[in-house]
């Protein structure tokens, strides 16, 4: 009797030997060194690695926020590295969601006003009812006529949140988004992300350092020297900690992770 393996999740985003060099001669760093990825469809993958291991420049290449040197990145079935400036700046705006660690909020507008910016520039109006499903995620109703020098920063960060996510993104990418937040305040940022994957079926990206945000993630990918060294499904943060800690032991003896 002959047993049919389930499919594999659609791509989300992909990257075939992504490579990613700054400067030249005796400045010449390698940040990325031919890296294939994958990131599945409603997943949530958390990037760790030490400091300089590529982990950012890895999102920031495959959210078109960086320019690769060679290899092929793509965004759904669109491969960015054949996109024009003008065609790249629409796919972002249109299919890649980004959270930044310093919530990049306009301090004139209200917070409903900054959710709603990335409709208001691509001229679209609001589908109402996502949209007060993603007010209601974030659980920032009350607040939502209040400008960021009102809200706390956990507030902030849950409006930087709900402006990613209001344009339905094919994948959300979220570069160290509990950086700038206390423990409480980081945890509810995790857990929102955590829901816009299972409740709201987005893709999420997330770069950090902290093991415990890691444990969020439905896996993780290890960067070291440029490279993806390991994968880990069901992280915990006790078994993500322990990873990372061998990294550091590495690196104390012989000067570059492996």
């Amino acid at each position: 009797m002959t047993t049919t393996q389930p499919a594999a999740p659609a791509s989300a985003a992909r990257g075939r030997r992504l490579t990613k060099v700054y400067g030249e001669g005796d400045v010449r760093v390698v940040a990325l060194d031919g890296v294939d990825v994958d990131f599945p469809e409603h997943r949530f993958t958390a990037i760790m690695g030490p400091s300089g291991s590529g982990k950012s420049t890895l999102m920031h290449c495959m959210a078109g926020l960086d320019a690769l040197s060679d290899g092929q990145a793509w965004i759904g079935d669109t491969e960015l590295t054949t996109l024009d400036d003008k065609r790249l700046t629409a796919l972002r705006r249109d299919l890649v969601g980004f959270i930044f660690q310093a919530y990049n909020l306009l301090p004139t507008m209200t917070a409903l006003e900054n959710i709603t910016l990335p409709l208001d520039i691509a001229g679209r109006k609001p589908d109402q009812a996502w949209l007060d499903t993603i007010v209601d995620t974030v659980g920032l109703r009350a607040r939502l006529d209040h400008r960021p020098a009102q809200l706390s920063g956990g507030q902030q960060q849950r409006v930087a949140c709900a402006r990613a996510l209001v344009t339905r993104p094919a994948i959300v990418f979220a570069d160290e988004p509990t950086g700038n937040l206390d423990s409480k305040s980081g945890a509810d940022v995790l857990a929102l992300l955590r829901r816009s994957v299972d409740e709201l079926g987005q893709t999420v990206v997330m770069v950090t350092h902290d093991a415990s945000a890691a444990a969020y993630a439905d896996r993780v990918l290890f960067l070291a020297d440029g490279h993806i060294v390991q994968e880990m499904s069901e992280p915990t943060a006790a078994r993500v900690l322990e990873r990372m800690k061998a990294f550091d032991e590495s690196l104390d003896t012989t000067g570059s992770a492996v």
